[in-house]
């Protein structure tokens, strides 16, 4: 097992942080660096790999093998209705299940790399049946997944019957294969901007604080919301009913939105195999979020936002600083 002393402090409270600070995204854009660029677009722990090859991989997938054809998805029919919303769960379950087991059950590292050395609540009246994981379990299969799943039926739905225009691989494929690089950019837009409405002080006591009872979020946390969340938040696969494109770019979005919360909640800095061998789990950003509230608004490909907006926190004491400084002004207390 790696030593986490070797990739950060851990405080005589228990919360550990990696070296060094978290760098704007996207990398090397201002000022321009061509290779060092492409390098991070297609490196190992960059833009693309691991993670973002692993949720399109699972939508193209599901695309191929399980979804209905379009001649079925014509009709609204329960059918193909409830095999996609049974797909959806049982990928979810299976995807975030894995993280949840490893690091959470079979205990796997221990606290090694876990930003808050605290497991889930077990007696906070906060949380459904005053448990943590229970209420995430809750919010992700009783709202999240079916409300993913409905605007995932309807967007196949109007597919096909062309009420919005399909792109045919053959004839657009640059297009398409664009697409396929900025999606999770339109989705983290997206996400930044739904995400500032949320934290308006009326809609954040009524819907947002849910998802914010998670100060120390772990993987059942990521999609864990009020339903009216969720309603806001999946909400960006509805760019493809206005821009051209195909659905398989909708399927991915939807997926990427689904699944891509998991690594942001996780809890832990990296995964790590009894070989020595780990993978970034890019969590730190919006752990801090998590902390702190009052920062890190963006998803890690758009963070550039935080800064010219003056929210970003990129994990050092100056900007621990400057946030208390601006809370305090405010008059919020931070935990």
């Amino acid at each position: 097992m790696l030593d986490e002393s070797n990739f950060g402090t851990r405080d005589n409270k228990g919360y550990w942080k990696p070296f060094g600070k978290i760098l704007t995204q996207p990398l090397y854009i201002v000022p321009i660096k061509p290779l060092k660029f492409i390098k991070w677009i297609f490196g190992w722990n960059g833009y693309l790999f691991p993670w973002k090859i692993i949720w399109i991989f699972i939508a193209v997938l599901c695309w191929f093998y399980l979804t209905p054809t379009m001649n079925q998805m014509k009709h609204l029919k329960f059918d193909w209705i409830a095999f996609i919303f049974f797909r959806n769960s049982i990928i979810t379950f299976v995807y975030v299940g894995f993280f949840h087991w490893y690091w959470y059950l079979r205990k796997s590292q221990n606290t090694n790399f876990k930003y808050n050395a605290k497991f889930p609540e077990t007696n906070n009246s906060k949380f459904l049946f005053r448990d943590q994981i229970k209420d995430n379990l809750i919010w992700t299969f009783c709202s999240a997944i079916p409300i993913w799943t409905a605007y995932e039926i309807l967007t196949l739905w109007a597919f096909a019957n062309e009420f919005i225009f399909w792109v045919n691989w053959d004839l657009y494929p640059i297009y398409l294969i664009s697409l396929i690089f900025l999606f999770p950019f339109i989705h983290d837009l997206h996400f930044y901007l739904g995400h500032r409405l949320l934290h308006w002080k009326p809609l954040y006591r009524m819907v947002h604080k849910v998802h914010h009872y998670n100060i120390n979020p772990g993987p059942w946390s990521g999609i864990a919301m009020h339903p009216m969340e969720h309603i806001i938040y999946f909400s960006g696969i509805m760019i493809y009913w206005i821009i051209p494109s195909h659905p398989i770019i909708a399927i991915s979005h939807i997926f990427y939105a689904g699944l891509a919360p998991n690594n942001g909640h996780g809890g832990f800095d990296k995964i790590v195999f009894k070989n020595g061998k780990w993978i970034s789990t890019e969590s730190y950003y919006h752990y801090l979020h998590h902390k702190y509230f009052e920062c890190n608004y963006a998803g890690d490909s758009m963070n550039f936002l935080d800064k010219v907006f003056g929210t970003f926190h990129d994990g050092t004491d100056v900007s621990y600083e400057k946030l208390k400084q601006k809370i305090r002004d405010k008059k919020i207390t931070i935990k």
